[in-house]
C-alpha cells in the first residue's frame, strides 16, 4: 500500500472521529473457554489457540503461553504501526524485523516468594530495519511508532483493569 492509498482509506474515518468523537470509541473483545487440564482455548480471528502453562510453571510447552502471546501482540502492533507510519510519511523502508523480549521471575506466579513480582519485570522491543533512512527519519519513525502503537502505549502507560467473577447455575 502506498501513502496516498493509506491516507484515502483513513481520511473518512479521521473526519468521522473529528465530528463525532464517540464513534471512535470501539470495544474490542476476546473470549476463552476453560479446557482440559490447565488450559484455556481462545478463538482468534484466524485460528483457535490453546493456551496453557509455560514450562517454567509445569507446562509441557505444547500449548501457547499467555506471556509469549502478550509479547507477540506487542510485536504485531508495533510492526503494523511502524509500517503505517513509514507508509504515510513515504519513508524508504524495504524490510525489517521486530523483536520483543520480556523477563519474568516465575517465583512470583508460583507463589514461591511473595516479594518476587508477578508479571514482566522488563520488556525490550527492538526494530532492525533495512532502508535508506536518515537519522532524523529514524527518530521520527521511532517517536511516532511508540506514540501510536496501542499495545506499546497500554503496556508502558498502564491501564485500569476491572475484574468481575460470576457464577452461572
Amino acid at each position: 500500500m502506498d501513502s496516498d492509498k493509506l491516507k484515502a482509506l483513513q481520511a473518512p474515518l479521521k473526519e468521522r472521529y473529528r465530528s463525532d468523537p464517540g464513534a471512535a470509541v470501539v470495544t474490542l473483545k476476546a473470549e476463552g473457554r476453560l479446557g482440559e487440564g490447565v488450559s484455556c482455548s481462545l478463538q482468534t480471528h484466524k485460528a483457535l489457540i490453546e493456551a496453557g502453562l509455560h514450562p517454567a510453571t509445569g507446562g509441557t510447552g505444547i500449548e501457547a503461553c499467555s506471556g509469549d502471546m502478550l509479547l507477540e501482540a506487542l510485536v504485531a502492533c508495533a510492526g503494523v504501526t511502524l509500517k503505517a507510519v513509514a507508509t504515510a510519511l513515504q519513508l524508504p523502508l524495504r524490510a525489517g524485523t521486530v523483536t520483543a523480549e520480556g523477563d519474568l521471575d516465575f517465583r512470583g506466579t508460583l507463589g514461591v516468594d511473595r516479594e518476587a513480582p508477578v508479571g514482566f519485570r522488563a520488556v525490550r522491543l527492538r526494530f532492525d530495519l533495512d532502508g535508506d533512512l536518515s537519522e532524523e527519519q529514524m527518530a521520527t519513525l521511532a517517536k511516532l511508532t511508540e506514540r501510536y502503537c496501542v499495545v506499546y502505549q497500554t503496556i508502558s502507560q498502564g491501564v485500569a483493569v476491572e475484574t468481575r467473577f460470576a457464577q452461572s447455575n
